[in-house]
């Protein structure tokens, strides 16, 4: 072969790469939502959609030259086989390049076969449990574990005359996680446990329960369940049967206390202490700007962590995106996010390059009245923390 030859087909060969790259970033992209929308958890499903959208409106729905088409499936909460259909039909008949949403870790556990077996990223925005990231190796996650966000508060409980706690949780995966990782770490720095319950996911009836807990008399009880009625309805039966005057505290991870739930939980709330990764009155520029915005674009909502959990999932799509030159194939995609970090609305956010979980602040805050309004107030804070639930 000549020279010559040699260029031109050296030169088709560009011209073809060219045209291929053009192609693919004049193609919108096409992210497929799988969230809660009705049932129970649709404020999960509202509050993620809420931050994706807002963070497209804020780069004129374009992310790194591309277009971008969001596509919203509703699985109506924990229902598993629900979520894999609505995944199925985003990925056969939408043909989406991108998966996420997942409001619930059923619905994330249900849907990792299927990016693995499409080689399509899946970003996490909400479903807690440490070992999502560990189904698929195209699970990339935005949001936190309960392992990650429980550990804080045994410490903090442990070094602030909390001695004996009382465990009550959610039976089911985020609720093992938070239950194990508590256990840990506060009989780890000397704490006792000195009773423990799992409750129904669904309809709970906490009396017998909160009883049971009046009658052990523990310094604290460490709660956690599902954010939405049963946090109310927890709420509203143990200040009815007067625990609080019995001297028992709560504690928490700060979903008991989401921004979406305290005008409803009202005055019960107060004195709460939880550890969390977001509350709207994080003090920051990021944060300033993302709550104007906010209360802009949606001004009947409170922002919580799950729109942050949102609007951080499409910061990495498009931090990732742009690091990829538009290109949204699987490996190429979750190669690029390993090791990703920015400035989120809750502080600074990276993405450990070994679990392709988040790394993040973590804060111990009180449930404080500030002016007219109920807020997390942070006091405390653990920096750059990863999820103790992997280690």
């Amino acid at each position: 072969m000549t020279q010559t030859r040699r260029l031109s087909g050296l030169f088709v060969a560009l011209a073809a790469s060219g045209m291929a790259f053009s192609a693919l970033a004049a193609d919108p992209l096409k992210i497929g939502f799988v969230l809660p929308m009705s049932g129970p958890f649709a404020a999960y499903g509202k509050q993620i959609e809420h931050g994706a959208r807002l963070y497209l409106k804020e780069h004129n729905d374009t992310i790194a030259g591309r277009k971008v088409e969001i596509l919203v499936k509703d699985d109506t909460g924990v229902a598993p086989e629900i979520s894999k259909r609505a995944a199925q039909e985003l990925l056969v008949k939408d043909k989406v390049d991108i998966l996420a949403g997942f409001g619930l870790t059923p619905s994330a556990f249900a849907v990792a076969p299927l990016a693995t077996e499409a080689k399509k990223p899946m970003v996490v925005m909400n479903a807690a449990t440490s070992a999502v990231t560990t189904k698929s190796n195209f699970i990339v996650r935005t949001s936190h574990t309960l392992p990650q966000v429980t550990a804080p508060i045994a410490s903090w409980a442990a070094k602030n005359k909390i001695k004996k706690v009382f465990t009550l949780v959610a039976d089911y995966g985020p609720g093992h996680d938070s239950e194990a990782q508590f256990k840990k770490t506060f009989t780890a720095a000397g704490g006792e446990i000195v009773g423990e319950v799992r409750t129904p996911v669904k309809n709970p009836d906490f009396a017998p329960f909160l009883q049971k807990i009046k009658d052990v008399k523990p310094d604290a009880v460490f709660l956690f369940v599902p954010p939405g009625e049963q946090t109310i309805a927890f709420m509203k039966g143990f200040a009815e049967r007067d625990l609080a005057k019995a001297g028992i505290r709560i504690i928490a991870t700060g979903d008991l206390t989401d921004e979406d739930l305290l005008d409803a939980v009202g005055d019960n709330a107060l004195g709460i202490t939880t550890s969390f990764h977001y509350a709207d009155a994080h003090k920051s520029p990021e944060n300033q700007a993302y709550t104007d915005a906010y209360a802009k674009a949606y001004p009947k909502d409170r922002p919580n962590f799950m729109s942050v959990g949102g609007y951080d999932g499409m910061q990495l799509i498009a931090k990732t995106l742009e690091k990829t030159k538009g290109d949204a194939s699987g490996e190429k995609f979750i190669e690029a996010a390993k090791g990703m970090s920015w400035n989120s609305p809750r502080g600074p956010v990276s993405i450990d390059p070994v679990t392709r979980d988040i790394v993040q602040t973590i804060y111990i805050r009180k449930v404080t009245r500030v002016g007219s309004k109920l807020q997390n107030v942070e006091f405390d804070q653990v920096p750059a923390f990863k999820d103790p639930g992997k280690q």
